[in-house]
């Protein structure tokens, strides 16, 4: 298990300029010929450079010196770097005078490599950040790997880059109603887009997945299944798939679907409205959640019987153990595949060849266990029936973090800009974690008169905004907390250079030196990033990473793309 982040400082950050640099890189002609473009030029001076190859000193003169904290440094010459397990992993940079970014312009750069496919048995946390939650101040840089939200892995290896100063609260827009859809089952970002699972129950209907297209847009991307619903998305070797079921709706007090046809299959999709079947889950006629973990697809069955199941290739699937409990919402966590059940408020975990149980969560009058989130390096689950989520503190040692209001059950969670949220059933709210036990509402999605549940049931991230899908009115809502921006597609194994800007109002995020995202425009005066908390490296709001970085450098100036590419080369 991780372990939690103790360490208050007694510096204080003194209140004067940046000093300037010993040694100071060459101005950068700027200019606003595109979105992404820097400014004006300016000496662009370099605050801190981590080289990262034996130690966590600074290089650039200034004495930002990280303290490692259970960092290995490799020393093979060719691969020098500082390796980071995803456990306890980090380096803690005390606050100074020089990293008092203020409401100034700055660029964050730095080699990141990920690990295998085979690998892949954790979320892949916070390159850097610097961040206070009580106040929602700070900026956050990460690579985001969010799964179990709630039967779906919504994002795979996105990059992820924000900027808040808590002033503002943020507002929802609505996306309309993909289809007939009365339940946005599942939301997930694949290759630059967003995708939609839906249930639509009425006659000559069928569960689809829809591309969103903007706006109140959304493209029809076809039925995999005549069953009434598809229950859950993933990526997985660069494809999406999809898992389809028959959705009983009485479960959501609803009237049942005159459609009848069993699900229980996955497919992958190949474009347009076309779909291929992977085939059937052995004895399943659901899908209840996909997750990938060390490389391999892995899927549950939503109802009785229990069953999990690993993907094989072509048509064939594998039928494995249970726990002897439905194991439905799976996530990735600490090595481990983790998973809900819906016939107890338990959570187990599997390690690749058996499970174990990790507990009760909570008290007895829990009897269910839904959506998973990582926050601040912790494994966080959801219940019914006391609408509460449960932090994991090893097995069969659950802290309570707190009720969403006066809800009974809590679903979809996802880490958006250094904010854990939250969705709620049977008002369909949303919830932000603002301090411990302090669970605070920021808006009713769903409408719906005289039905007596309303779930906010599942979320994903994309285009810099927290996307939320709701039953019964199968809409879409969409917030930005602060000012973000998203690289939208899976980013592959191996080392990457990756760059995040904040200049001219906007931020922007390059990959290998190529600018492969830019935010809108915005007011930046008033977004003071100055704080007195340490800055991390390796750790945040989300998670440890897991990885290796090398060369991190923050500079007071937005870099021209012309110097990025440089850096990257």
């Amino acid at each position: 298990m991780k372990r939690s982040l103790l360490l208050p400082l007694a510096l204080l950050l003194a209140a004067m300029p940046s000093p300037p640099a010993r040694s100071a890189p060459p101005p950068d002609a700027g200019g606003e010929g595109s979105p992404g473009q820097a400014p004006a030029a300016r000496k662009a001076r370099l605050l801190a450079h981590w080289k990262l190859t034996k130690d966590g000193r600074d290089a650039s003169g200034n004495g930002n010196h990280g303290i490692p904290h259970a960092v290995r440094f490799a020393t093979a010459e060719h691969r020098k770097s500082a390796q980071f397990d995803g456990r306890q992993s980090w380096l803690e940079v005390p606050p100074s005078p020089s990293l008092r970014l203020g409401t100034g312009d700055f660029t964050l750069a730095a080699w990141v490599r990920l690990p295998a496919e085979a690998e892949q048995d954790d979320v892949f946390g916070d390159i850097v950040s610097r961040f206070d939650p009580a106040t929602r101040r700070g900026f956050n840089f990460r690579i985001s790997l969010n799964a179990g939200v709630t039967t779906s892995q919504a994002n795979a290896r996105t990059v992820h880059f924000g900027i808040d100063d808590g002033r503002l609260e943020p507002h929802w827009t609505d996306h309309g109603r993909p289809g007939e859809a009365v339940l946005i089952f599942g939301l997930a970002t694949h290759d630059g887009e967003l995708y939609a699972a839906t249930c639509e129950p009425e006659p000559g209907r069928a569960g689809r997945v829809y591309r969103f297209g903007g706006g109140t847009n959304w493209v029809d991307c076809g039925p995999p299944a005549p069953c009434n619903a598809v229950s859950a998305l993933a990526e997985f070797q660069g494809a999406l798939y999809a898992g389809v079921s028959r959705y009983r709706l009485a479960g959501s007090a609803l009237p049942e679907s005159p459609n009848t046809n069993a699900g229980g299959k996955v497919f992958r999709y190949r474009g347009g409205q076309a779909w291929e079947d992977c085939g059937p889950l052995p004895g399943s006629e659901t899908v209840g959640g996909l997750v990938v973990y060390r490389g391999q697809l892995y899927a549950s069955a939503l109802y009785p019987p229990a069953g999990f199941f690993r993907f094989e290739g072509g048509r064939r699937w594998t039928a494995l153990p249970t726990p002897g409990r439905r194991v439905l919402a799976l996530c990735v966590y600490d090595g481990q595949l983790f998973a809900s059940s819906y016939d107890e408020a338990h959570v187990f975990r599997f390690d690749g060849t058996g499970w174990t149980d990790c507990g009760q969560v909570g008290p007895l009058e829990n009897t269910q266990t839904y959506s998973f989130a990582i926050y601040e390096g912790r494994l966080c689950v959801g219940t019914w029936k006391t609408g509460r989520v449960y932090g994991y503190r090893g097995d069969h040692n659950w802290e309570d973090l707190g009720r969403l209001g006066g809800e009974l059950e809590v679903m979809g969670m996802l880490v958006h800009n250094g904010m854990l949220y939250a969705g709620s059933l049977p008002l369909a709210e949303v919830y932000r974690l603002d301090r411990p036990g302090n669970w605070r509402p920021v808006g009713r999605l769903d409408q719906t008169p005289k039905v007596t549940y309303r779930r906010a049931w599942t979320m994903s991230e994309f285009q810099g905004r927290l996307f939320c899908g709701t039953l019964p009115g199968g809409r879409v809502f969409s917030l930005e907390a602060g000012r973000n921006v998203t690289h939208d597609r899976a980013l592959s194994p191996g080392w990457h250079h990756l760059a995040a800007r904040r200049g001219g109002g906007r931020l922007a995020l390059y990959l290998d030196g190529q600018r492969v995202a830019v935010s809108a425009r915005f007011d930046s005066a008033p977004y003071d990033l100055a704080l007195a908390q340490p800055l991390k490296i390796g750790f945040g709001p989300n998670d440890y990473f897991r990885g290796s970085l090398r060369d991190l450098r923050l500079y007071d100036a937005a870099l021209t793309e012309r110097r990025i590419a440089g850096l990257a080369r």
